[in-house]
């Protein structure tokens, strides 16, 4: 019988932050159909300025409770979820090289992202097509779809822009393998005093951001094919991703991410910033919402929004390394362990259950819970189902079942074992 594997409470809660990760970029998209902001637009898939890219269906049912839910993760959530996705890349470029390292992360991310770009995406976007006709017709939605500009991507953007990251680190550690020692030894001393740390991820982010969103605005996209980016980001992005590579070159056990660390300890102290800090950009950004403002007011919505998403990230880690550290959960661990599956799913179910909800007299909050709650469940249930079959596993970079463990006798123990912990 094989050891069971002893897991440190920082990787537990990092599980839990994963699992908190995609179950909250779930909950945005499933509650932004019924957000009160939501610019005007005539419905249609080929309508410029193509707000169904933000919005893909707009429900007469709002409330502002949830305008203020999704403004707080579209702060921070991308960016921290660049730092979580730079936190292994260190050992994963010790162990294969360089080459091995683009090879694996062109599977990981490259073909997935293509995969769904050609497929699901496509499949998500049909209600947008729906709802503006009255006779649909496939041959109809597909001539529409091609004849776009742009290929949609829906939130999938978000893999190649961390495919291109991964090769700038591949390419440092051809070039100069010694910097991620050096940026390991910096963000160990830096972790283990949060304040100090906090300060230099907040200077670096506002040098990163600030210049570009004074340039292109806080808010504009661009596209080239199935390529898309808000242009005042990606360096920001970057910050937060090399940030990650850096607290994981020395080890998530110390430093930044320990669970008894002082992060840890001051979680409240972090509830108090994320709080205060997303007030103060909201306040801000407010007044360059109607009109052109001074240029002085410009710079400090930019460097409130730097400062909102460095405390929302501090605060959401600080959470799981203070409270979920302790003891293992079985489903967290499943969510955790499929989180990648569920974030490329998940979108297709958000949008047809809007779409199947809009003529429903359902209250606005329980039509958000519905959306969310069964997106949860039924993406979940499709990552478990995919990854059964050998091309979904191969897809997503997992070992491919064996007959042995395909067949009943291992389903069962997989399924005794899942309920006996």
């Amino acid at each position: 019988m094989p050891r069971p594997v002893i897991r440190s409470r920082s990787s537990l809660a990092l599980d839990n932050l994963r699992a908190a990760v995609v179950l909250i970029v779930i909950a945005v998209h499933s509650l932004v159909a019924y957000v009160e902001w939501i610019p005007p637009r005539a419905p249609g898939l080929n309508v410029v300025p193509y707000g169904w890219r933000a919005f893909p269906i707009v429900d007469s049912h709002r409330w502002f409770g949830f305008d203020l839910f999704c403004a707080w993760p579209d702060v921070y959530l991308i960016s921290l979820m660049f730092l979580l996705s730079g936190l292994f890349v260190w050992p994963s470029l010790r162990r294969k090289q360089s080459w091995g390292f683009v090879r694996d992360r062109l599977l990981r991310l490259g073909v997935p992202f293509v995969f769904g770009v050609v497929v699901l995406i496509p499949v998500a976007l049909y209600p947008v097509y729906l709802v503006a006709t009255d006779e649909p017709s496939i041959a109809e939605y597909v001539r529409q779809y091609l004849a776009l500009p742009f290929v949609p991507n829906g939130p999938l953007w978000f893999l190649w822009e961390l495919l291109v990251l991964n090769f700038v680190a591949a390419g440092i550690y051809w070039s100069a393998p010694d910097a991620y020692k050096i940026l390991g030894r910096w963000s160990s001393a830096l972790g283990k005093r949060p304040g100090l740390y906090f300060a230099v991820l907040l200077a670096a982010s506002a040098v990163a951001y600030v210049p570009l969103a004074l340039a292109f605005t806080p808010w504009a996209w661009t596209d080239s094919g199935p390529f898309s980016m808000q242009l005042c980001r990606p360096l920001l992005y970057a910050v937060y991703f090399f940030a990650g590579i850096g607290i994981g070159v020395e080890g998530i056990e110390t430093g930044l991410l320990a669970a008894d660390g002082a992060l840890a300890r001051r979680w409240l102290v972090c509830l108090v910033g994320a709080i205060a800090s997303l007030f103060l950009w909201m306040g801000v950004t407010y007044f360059t919402l109607n009109g052109p403002v001074p240029l002085i007011v410009e710079i400090v919505s930019d460097l409130s929004f730097v400062l909102a998403c460095a405390s929302g990230s501090f605060f959401i880690i600080a959470v799981c390394l203070r409270f979920t550290s302790s003891k293992p959960s079985p489903a967290i661990s499943s969510l955790s362990n499929n989180a990648y599956t569920l974030y490329l799913f998940h979108y297709d179910f958000v949008v047809w259950l809007q779409f199947a909800l809009l003529s429903s007299a359902l209250y606005v909050v329980i039509k958000g819970a519905v959306v969310f709650v069964c997106s949860a469940l039924l993406s979940w249930g499709a990552a478990l189902a995919f990854q059964r079959a050998s091309f979904g596993a191969r897809l997503i970079g997992m070992t491919p079942p064996t007959a042995s463990l395909a067949g009943s006798k291992g389903l069962y123990a997989r399924l005794r074992h899942f309920v006996s912990q």
